[in-house]
């Protein structure tokens, strides 16, 4: 009975999570300025280290936590960029 619970709480967090992906691409395409798609983009990749993370806990691997920290690190290198190219072009 206990291993029931938390099998039914990851599943309810990767409906969760997939919802907010939905929303989040959502806005993605239909943001109406740079910057609404650029945040959305940010959560996007915040969303996909989620999906990782709770699979690795799912599955009782630490390995993936290595793939999360390598994701949020590229995400940030491109929002970064991405932000310095906005600013220069003005």
């Amino acid at each position: 009975m206990e291993a029931i619970i938390p099998e039914t709480v990851h599943y309810t967090a990767f409906a969760f999570l997939l919802i907010a992906l939905v929303l989040a691409f959502f806005r993605l395409m239909r943001g109406p300025t740079i910057h609404d798609r650029i945040v959305a983009m940010d959560l996007t990749a915040s969303i996909i280290m989620g999906f990782i993370l709770l699979y690795s806990v799912l599955i009782r691997k630490a390995f993936y936590f290595d793939i999360a920290i390598v994701i949020s690190l590229i995400s940030f290198m491109g929002t970064v960029a991405i932000s310095t190219y906005l600013r220069q072009k003005r």
